[in-house]
């Protein structure tokens, strides 16, 4: 029997530069795209008044890169406590490998090994680290886990794709940042990984090119006929049940396994009524409590339609765990918290699923 370690972080890109991580706002009031009502603070919610506070977020910005590097580290050692034979990891493609040529709804990754740099013509500023642009990071990968988890899943009926190689690029950045964040301390990451990707930006992957939207480069997407977009994202319900699937699999095999969900919830500028401004705070607390209480009912009969109101593009990676944790009759985490942030783009979540617990 297998032995399942459940985890929930975030890849928050912001994290890895100096940078003030509240600079998206000022870039909104910038742009002529914005609804004219948000270029006033006195109209935005008084919550994120005050993260904006005097200083442009700015110390919101220092509070909130703290609380992130805190709670990775904790997160790091629940994974050393456990130590793995490898680390799945649910993560979006966005417009990395899934791309013009090929756009399946999920892929297992099963490589041997990949490298990467993730500083190489990034022009963000000096990253967390002083890295040198040219650093390069080598993961192990886990071809035997990769292959096992697609054959249970074709077993299933779940049409699933996998890979040896990458097509396009070397590692998505929702895979590089986890690794990157989850070796905050650069103490090495020994763990093998098997990236599973996931089209969570469907309809708006290729027009979006990967690229965060500003009200101005979304306008086109904004307005474009149903037609003219790109086909759906899977249904959250539907990642719930691959989840699920992957979680009764593991549980199976001989491995140990930890499990990770690796993305911020509802990211302002997926958010349309919001004017892509600032994230759909209230629909990440509901889904949050929902999440901490072990109601699974409500995670697993959301609709693509219902995620994308919400921004919750990249909780897609999440609705996968959710559902493996049910499988595995987990009703709520042994350990959560909701980081909520108005100004850096998206809320974040970190979240401990301990094996053997009775709950």
């Amino acid at each position: 029997m297998g032995q399942i370690l459940g985890l929930g972080m975030t890849h928050y890109p912001n994290l890895s530069y100096k940078a003030n991580m509240s600079r998206r706002i000022k870039a909104c009031l910038e742009d002529r795209e914005l609804p004219e009502r948000l270029r006033s603070p006195e109209n935005w919610p008084p919550a994120m008044r005050e993260q904006w506070g005097t200083d442009e977020g700015l110390a919101h910005s220092e509070r909130h890169r703290r609380d992130l590097i805190e709670n990775l580290r904790k997160i790091r050692a629940e994974l050393d406590a456990f130590k793995p034979d490898f680390v799945l990891i649910w993560g979006d493609d966005q417009y990395e490998n899934f791309r013009e040529d090929c756009v399946p709804a999920f892929s297992v990754l099963a490589y041997d090994s990949v490298s990467f740099q993730p500083w190489k013509g990034h022009h963000r500023g000096p990253n967390a680290w002083d890295e040198p642009e040219d650093k390069t990071f080598t993961v192990r990968g886990h071809r035997s886990g990769g292959k096992y988890l697609a054959t249970a899943l074709l077993s299933e009926g779940v049409d699933i794709a996998y890979a040896y190689q990458p097509l396009h690029h070397a590692l998505g950045h929702a895979f590089a940042n986890s690794i990157l964040y989850l070796d905050y301390d650069r103490k090495g990451f020994p763990y093998p990984v098997v990236p599973f990707a996931v089209n969570a930006y469907g309809r708006w992957l290729i027009g979006a090119r990967g690229v965060p939207l500003t009200p101005t480069k979304a306008a086109p997407l904004m307005r474009a006929e149903e037609s003219d977009l790109d086909p759906p994202a899977p249904q959250p319900w539907r990642c719930f049940q691959v989840g699920a699937t992957i979680g009764r699999a593991l549980q199976a095999s001989p491995w140990r396994v930890a499990i990770i969900a690796s993305s911020s919830w509802s990211h302002s500028f997926l958010v349309k009524k919001n004017g892509l401004m600032f994230p759909d705070v209230e629909s990440d607390r509901r889904y949050y409590e929902a999440f901490r209480k072990g109601n699974w009912e409500l995670w697993r009969n959301t609709t693509i339609e219902e995620a994308e109101d919400r921004g919750h593009h990249e909780l897609l990676n999440w609705f996968c765990l959710a559902g493996a944790m049910h499988a595995l009759g987990r009703r709520a985490p042994d350990e959560s918290v909701f980081l909520e942030s108005w100004i850096t783009n998206s809320d974040k979540v970190f979240a401990v699923f301990r094996p053997n617990h009775k709950s």
